[in-house]
């Protein structure tokens, strides 16, 4: 229903491999401050004894996310939609930029529970344009909100948006021709990075990584 529009990935992981101190993904420090993700950063050293894929050595959270998120099983609703949705907002960006706006994110939109942002209204777009702590983008604002509608149709179909996405086989091209049925603002870079990132096929770590080599149910 939608074309992405993202900027290159390695292994369709977040393009963060040399990119600057910039608000990207997890981008500026400053933009951290505040959304509670920068005092989490700072309690974690990305130049431990582990080795990591080099995307997550850049920064301090990337290494945080990576050890502890990237790749684990998603099984609840909102988080599954929040996650996707986050996506969404990292096209064209890097992934350190969505990682330190993402607590903005999700208080922006109502935690990212479905049925609360399918609610929004143009009231609530103007309010999420005005908002300095998060991606604003009209576009990926309208998307998000239109996703959740559809995804409240598949729950209705299916039961819930797990349902739906356990349905599919887990392949990047056939899981993005589904959602492309139903969602803006995806396509097959952006399914590929979610499908990874939530567990639903093995991420792509690098060899030498510590997590080379173990796979979703041994790491969830």
């Amino acid at each position: 229903m939608g074309e992405e529009r993202e900027g290159p990935r390695e292994q369709a992981v977040s393009a963060v491999a040399a990119e600057p101190a910039r608000p990207d993904l997890v981008g500026k420090k400053a933009a951290a401050a505040g959304t509670g993700e920068g005092a989490a950063a700072s309690r974690v050293t990305a130049t431990t004894a582990r080795p990591r894929c080099a995307w997550a050595q850049q920064d301090p959270l990337l290494a945080r996310y990576h050890d502890e998120e990237w790749g684990r099983p998603i099984h609840d609703d909102d988080e599954l939609f929040g996650r996707l949705m986050l996506e969404v907002f990292q096209a064209g960006l890097s992934w350190r930029t969505v990682l330190y706006k993402r607590e903005a994110l999700r208080r922006a939109f109502a935690g990212f529970d479905v049925r609360r942002v399918a609610a929004f209204t143009q009231a609530d777009v103007a309010r999420l344009l005005a908002d300095p702590a998060i991606i604003r983008n009209r576009a990926k604002i309208e998307a998000t909100i239109a996703n959740a509608r559809a995804c409240l149709e598949i729950r209705a179909r299916y039961g819930s948006f797990r349902a739906f996405l356990d349905s599919l086989p887990p392949d990047v091209q056939a899981v993005t021709a589904e959602l492309r049925k139903w969602f803006r603002f995806v396509g097959p870079t952006m399914v590929d990075s979610f499908l990874q990132a939530t567990g639903r096929i093995p991420p792509r770590h690098e060899p030498g990584c510590w997590l080379a080599g173990t796979g979703p149910a041994a790491r969830s």
